[in-house]
């Protein structure tokens, strides 16, 4: 139960990654018992701090921004874009022929190596995974490239074929939170079963958070 938990936790500071340190290391201290709570879907109204997101199962749910909520874009890269050294977040599934298949790619600024390292469950569809390590070789596969990747000091390899989207982060603002807008937040469930969020990463000149 502690490592799930732990798990969950990471997975909110690899989203928190241009926010204060300071603001980090008290969120880490004061982590809640349950975990985080992953939002998918499209802005429907932002009002003061209150977003109102329509989320993938078509229902509406509201999340109190925190006061000094930040808000990131996604930058189209591409497969090119990923260099041995750098240190990337794959959702990935397992294929017929057993290898790990990705779905997207993030390439972490250098300021978040490290951020959640390891390889876990991830819910961006059934049976998908989420790994988040440093690129030690890239070589060309069947179907795009394949890469070899290094965390917590085991090895994977994920084939990213050409139409894998691969992205990165970029600045935004509250601007960018506008109806129709593409937007994932992970988010903290109280007790009264509302929902809260320090940041939302959101849409930007067409370019969707694909995690």
């Amino acid at each position: 139960m502690t490592s799930r938990r732990s798990s969950a936790w990471m997975a909110v500071l690899f989203l928190l990654g241009t926010a204060p340190a300071l603001f980090l290391s008290q969120a880490w201290a004061q982590a809640p018992a349950a975990p985080p709570t992953r939002i998918r879907g499209t802005v429907e109204s932002l009002n003061g701090n209150m977003l109102a997101v329509k989320s993938r199962d078509g229902k509406t749910v509201d999340v109190a921004l925190a006061p000094n909520f930040v808000v990131r874009s996604m930058v189209k890269k591409s497969l090119a874009d990923i260099k041995t050294g750098d240190y990337v977040a794959s959702t990935s599934v397992k294929g017929t022929d057993g290898k790990l298949h990705a779905v997207e790619v993030h390439i972490f600024p250098e300021a978040m190596r490290g951020t959640a390292e390891g390889q876990f469950a991830w819910d961006l569809m059934p049976d998908s995974l989420m790994t988040n390590a440093t690129v030690t070789g890239v070589a060309k596969a069947s179907k795009g490239d394949m890469l070899t990747v290094s965390y917590k000091g085991k090895t994977s390899e994920v084939e990213v074929g050409p139409d894998v989207p691969v992205v990165t982060y970029g600045p935004g603002d509250a601007s960018l939170l506008k109806p129709g807008a593409a937007v994932f937040i992970i988010a903290m469930r109280k007790p009264d079963g509302s929902f809260s969020a320090p940041a939302v990463t959101a849409e930007k000149d067409g370019v969707k958070p694909p995690m």
